[in-house]
């Protein structure tokens, strides 16, 4: 597996279950790399759904890919406080095109005040159905939300003030910011 260095920039792509490309995007920059796990940052980065329409990201955000968990989480620095988006998805694979993954619909997000809201449950249940997604995937998806949950619960990993401030820090660090 090809393993990218701290500073490099790398495209990151997810799929559906089908192989169907659903989401671009581009120059985000690794923070961390190790055996099992990719910490990098999007800020103002370019993204292309798989229909061709762009947009960009409106501010910093910490990502958290896992090569053992079956999700990822985007943890956005807003004005207004930390807001994360936990995709449930298949572990990353990373070569020298793009870090990739399967997105698997169901979606986390956690407000600044610590709401917490499944999202897309619908969608889940119509793609499941599309693409016959098999048994043992929706158990290991169902079985991730609760690990996740458990996760924001006790503000493990990317959900803890250190995490959010170490690797922002060495983001600005990176970028001359500081």
């Amino acid at each position: 597996m090809y393993r990218p260095k701290e500073g490099e920039f790398i495209t990151i792509k997810s799929y559906k279950h089908d192989g169907s490309l659903h989401r671009t995007w581009r120059n985000s920059m690794v923070l961390k790399t190790s055996d099992n796990q990719i910490i990098a940052v999007n800020d103002h980065t370019v993204v292309e759904e798989a229909d061709g329409r762009k947009w960009m990201t409106r501010e910093p955000a910490i990502l958290y890919f896992h090569k053992k968990y079956w999700f990822n989480i985007v943890t956005m620095l807003r004005p207004k406080g930390i807001s994360y988006y936990c995709n449930l998805a298949s572990p990353f694979v990373m070569d020298k095109e793009a870090l990739k993954y399967i997105d698997y619909d169901l979606d986390i997000k956690v407000f600044p005040d610590g709401e917490k809201r499944l999202l897309d449950v619908d969608e889940y249940q119509r793609h499941r159905k599309q693409m016959d997604y098999p048994d043992e995937i929706n158990q290991i998806i169902l079985d991730q939300v609760e690990e996740l949950v458990d996760w924001i619960k006790h503000e493990e990993g990317p959900f803890s003030k250190e995490f959010v401030q170490i690797w922002y820090e060495r983001y600005c660090q990176l970028t001359h910011r500081m």
